[in-house]
């Protein structure tokens, strides 16, 4: 018999004010020199859906933060799975920002993000250790990560691995990559499982490239140098992120397929960070073309940047509780079937998980 990590229980939040490309159509934008966009802002718009895919994305209430909706869909998670909370050996909050709430743009990282959801579930244990994990976007999945060490070490029997975060809060409104980012979370209930056969997840993999790629994502003052504010954005620079993202990550992938000792035939799912859907549809075909005479399979990677947008830390989870729901439309796994996890975020990390669904 040997020990695995199984995920037992999903959740995510959504939530409710949907925010459409139409909605931007009367911003003002500014390039990163300060210079006001010349081009019609409508056609910005219409470009950018062009070229990232997205439609549509979500924005909290003003009466939440990120603490908040991480609850929410921590909730969702352990219901789904029966669990006691008290049972809970770690909760592990993946986020880049803390909380930031509406009309005040400064981040609140003190408490913990985990120790407020702690809080928030009620949870009286002592050894629930809660803690946070700012890792870019790939945060979530590094949090699984981890995890997985403590469940196969012995030390850990039950984790709470979520992924929440508010960029609505933290994007400049004079940039036009703000209809990239949205609000949401993600969850999961990860629980240690003896099995004679594999199960769970069957290996990973994660690499740091901070040498020339430290800053591609970073925090600065908004394009609009008329701006009256010292406050600080999310600002990022595209397109060399885009050929960092298409040169690392499918080969991070063949090489985690590798230590799990798999094929590329073997895969059922890919589920990629959800940062820009033609980016990801690039990832998926340079993996492929890593492997001789392997077609790219119908329906193997499922997106929904369309229309919740990239929500950084949250985008997997929410991906992963949608799929096993059977709430994403042509999608569907099964006991046995292999998905690949991969992840890219700001520092700049890349990680990536095979996965066997019990």
């Amino acid at each position: 018999m040997h020990l695995y990590s199984v995920i037992t229980g999903t959740g995510n939040y959504l939530p409710e004010t949907v925010i459409s490309n139409q909605d931007f159509k009367d911003k003002v934008f500014y390039d990163s020199n300060g210079e006001k966009l010349s081009k019609p802002t409508s056609e910005i718009v219409d470009k950018f859906e062009q070229i990232t895919d997205i439609k549509e994305r979500r924005h909290v209430s003003d009466n939440l933060v990120t603490s908040d909706i991480a609850t929410l869909a921590a909730q969702q998670a352990l219901d789904s799975s029966n669990t006691d909370k008290e049972q809970l050996d770690y909760i592990i909050v993946a986020h880049n920002f803390g909380d930031v709430k509406a009309g005040n743009r400064k981040s609140d990282l003190v408490p913990s993000l985990a120790a407020r959801v702690k809080y928030n579930l009620r949870i009286e244990n002592p050894f629930t250790i809660a803690y946070d994990l700012p890792f870019g976007c790939a945060g979530w999945l590094q949090g699984l990560i981890q995890a997985d060490y403590y469940l196969k070490s012995g030390d850990a029997k039950k984790i709470l691995v979520i992924g929440a975060e508010v960029l609505s809060r933290i994007s400049d409104p004079h940039d036009r990559d703000s209809m990239l980012y949205a609000d949401g979370a993600g969850a999961v209930i990860m629980e240690a499982r003896e099995s004679e056969e594999s199960v769970g997840i069957l290996a990973h993999l994660t690499r740091s490239d901070t040498l020339e790629c430290a800053h591609l994502l970073r925090m600065d003052k908004s394009n609009n140098k008329a701006f009256d504010s010292q406050e600080l954005f999310l600002k990022m620079e595209g397109r060399k992120l885009y050929e960092y993202a298409l040169k690392t990550v499918p080969q991070a992938i063949k090489q985690c397929l590798e230590k799990a000792k798999l094929p590329i035939e073997c895969v059922s799912k890919v589920l990629i960070h959800q940062a820009n859907g033609k980016m990801d549809d690039a990832i998926l075909k340079r993996l492929f073309g890593l492997y001789e005479k392997v077609e790219i399979p119908e329906n193997i990677m499922p997106m929904t940047i369309s229309w919740l947008g990239n929500t950084s830390v949250a985008t997997v989870p929410t991906l992963l509780d949608l799929l096993l729901k059977g709430e994403l439309e042509n999608q569907e796994v099964k006991s046995g079937d292999i998905i690949v996890f991969a992840s890219v975020g700001a520092g700049m990390n890349i990680n990536a998980v095979v996965y066997k669904i019990p």
